[in-house]
C-alpha cells in the first residue's frame, strides 16, 4: 500500500484506541492492556469484510473499557462491518450486540436481540446471565401466586420490585426483611430475606430502608416469569 494510506490507517486506529503517543515504543515497553489495544488496532487497520473479536477488552481498566466499547461501536457503524464478538461480560453483549447467542458449556441456549433475551429468557441460565443484578429465582410458593407445590420457580428482575402501597390485584405481594442496603446515588440495591430465600430489589433512593426493617413488596404479574424447577425451562408468565 502507499505510505500515505498506511499512515492514515495506523494513525486513525491509534487515535481511536489512544495509542497515538505510544507508536514508537517496543512491545516490551507496553502494558498488557496496551498490547491488547495494539492487537485490536492490527485488526482495524486491515478494514476487513468481517471482524472476529475474542474478549478484546478483558485487560483494559473499567473506564477505558467503556470508552473503547463506544469507539468499537462507532467504528462498526462507520465501516458497516459484520462483527462476531465473544465475551463473558453480559453488559458488553447487551450494549454492543444486535443479536446475542448465549452459550453454556458449549451448548447454545438462546439466540435473539438483547430485548428478546432480557424480556423472554428461555431458561433459568439465560434469565440469571442476562441483567445486572441477576434475576431473582425462587420457589413459586414463596410468593402468593396460588400455584402451590407445582414444581415451578418464579423469576423477577430487581428493577421490577416495588414497595407495596395498598393491595393491588395485578401484583403478587410478599413480606421481606431488609438485610443490606447499597446506595448508588440515583437508586439503591436492597438485599432482602423472603422466607428462606434471598432476593435483590432495585428501588428509588427516596424509600427509607434500614437493615432489620420489614417491608411489603409487590411485583406486577406481567413481570413474573415461570420456570420448570427440574429442567429450568421457561413455562410461561403469570400476567
Amino acid at each position: 500500500m502507499p505510505k500515505a494510506e498506511i499512515a492514515r490507517r495506523v494513525h486513525e486506529a491509534a487515535d481511536v484506541l489512544e495509542l497515538d503517543k505510544l507508536l514508537k515504543r517496543k512491545p516490551k515497553q507496553l502494558s498488557g492492556g496496551q498490547r491488547q489495544r495494539v492487537a485490536l488496532g492490527r485488526a482495524i487497520v486491515r478494514e476487513p469484510s468481517a471482524f472476529l473479536m475474542d474478549e478484546p477488552l478483558s485487560n483494559l481498566d473499567a473506564a477505558l473499557r467503556v470508552q473503547t466499547r463506544a469507539e468499537i461501536l462507532k467504528l462498526q457503524q462507520r465501516l458497516d462491518t459484520t462483527t462476531i464478538y465473544v465475551t463473558h461480560d453480559q453488559i458488553e453483549a447487551m450494549t454492543m450486540g444486535h443479536r446475542i447467542a448465549v452459550m453454556s458449556l458449549g451448548v447454545l441456549q438462546q439466540i435473539g436481540s438483547p430485548h428478546a433475551l432480557y424480556t423472554n429468557p428461555v431458561n433459568t441460565f439465560v434469565a440469571k446471565f442476562i441483567g445486572s443484578p441477576a434475576m431473582n429465582l425462587l420457589p413459586a410458593d414463596a410468593v402468593d401466586l396460588g400455584l402451590g407445590g407445582s414444581g415451578r420457580l418464579v423469576g423477577f428482575r430487581p428493577e421490577d420490585v416495588e414497595l407495596a402501597n395498598g393491595r393491588r390485584a395485578d401484583c403478587a405481594e410478599c413480606d421481606a426483611t431488609v438485610e443490606v442496603v447499597q446506595y448508588l446515588g440515583d437508586e439503591q440495591l436492597a438485599y432482602l430475606k423472603l422466607r428462606d430465600e434471598e432476593i435483590v430489589a432495585k428501588l428509588p433512593v427516596e424509600a427509607d430502608l434500614q437493615p432489620g426493617m420489614q417491608r411489603r413488596l409487590a411485583i406486577p404479574h406481567k413481570k413474573l416469569h415461570l420456570f420448570d424447577a427440574a429442567t429450568g425451562v421457561a413455562v410461561g408468565t403469570v400476567g
